[in-house]
């Protein structure tokens, strides 16, 4: 019994009443209007998830088990970044982030994944620009080294120069492999190392499910050639899951501090001379 080393015989809390106050009622009236308008409990729902809301706000909670990463909740673009305008169509876009989940790169080894994204922080929007999923030959003899060339190219295309690399196993030599690989072409670099602690399950629920529920998660239409969408169908918070190394990846961006992003080029603006002067 719980009680039964308690020196009082009465256990706590017995013929308790419980008050519960959802911040909307049944009808879809504010519980307290005048510091949680409609406006206000929009913009908690939007920013926490749906689930997270539930539990919180409605005081339903639901469990972390029954989470799902739905790809079908994604808004899909075309549009390629614009460095100029520092734009992804009409998104002005406030930072990027690139993250590196290393592995060997063998066909039967974890994936080796790259993530790039790129925030809109003013709207609180996160779009996963490209994935890159790493293959080398099975008798490559630098595997590691290979891997390095590629995205030191895909960071040549984009303009990045700063990556955060899991270190973790096999990532913990990724850094100096990188840095002589960068030197060799003189392509100045810089690496953040990041070593994970948390449980890769909560890392994945935690940094993706609120955003994707939210309706804040966008991703390039290239991303449904990906994995990605396939380890988002078979993800469960449970763990067992065979392939997630895309969305370890991807969380690892967005949770990564971002590199603050700025347009390269400014409109030109006018200016009128005075002429009106005596020599």
């Amino acid at each position: 019994m719980v009680y039964k080393n308690f020196s009082f015989s009465t256990p706590f809390l017995r013929g308790y009443r419980e008050l519960k106050i959802p911040i909307v009622s049944a009808d879809g009236t504010p519980a307290w209007p005048e510091l949680f308008p409609e406006s206000r409990i929009s913009e908690l729902r939007a920013a926490v998830g749906e689930r997270y809301f539930s539990a919180q706000m409605m005081l339903e909670y639901i469990a972390p088990m029954r989470a799902r990463l739905d790809p079908d909740a994604l808004a899909l673009y075309d549009a390629e970044f614009n460095a100029h305008s520092a734009t992804i169509g009409d998104n002005k876009i406030t930072g990027a982030a690139l993250y590196w989940d290393p592995s060997t790169g063998r066909k039967k080894s974890d994936g080796s994944v790259c993530v790039l994204i790129y925030r809109d922080d003013k709207m609180r929007r996160i779009f996963v620009h490209d994935a890159l999923y790493l293959v080398v030959a099975d008798d490559e003899v630098h595997p590691l080294a290979r891997q390095c060339e590629t995205i030191l190219d895909f960071m040549s295309r984009c303009g990045l120069r700063r990556i955060c690399i899991e270190t973790n196993g096999i990532g913990n030599a990724l850094p100096e492999i990188m840095r002589v690989a960068a030197t060799r072409r003189a392509f100045s670099i810089s690496i953040q190392q990041v070593t994970n602690h948390k449980n890769k399950e909560s890392r994945i629920l935690d940094a993706i499910e609120p955003i994707l529920t939210s309706g804040r998660l966008y991703a390039h239409r290239r991303i449904q050639s990906t994995p990605l969408i396939a380890e988002m169908l078979g993800w469960t918070p449970i763990g067992g899951t065979t392939h997630d190394d895309g969305l370890d990846a991807l969380a690892g961006a967005i949770c990564a501090t971002p590199v603050p992003v700025h347009p390269t080029s400014h409109a030109p603006r006018a200016f009128n001379a005075n002429t009106d002067f005596r020599i």
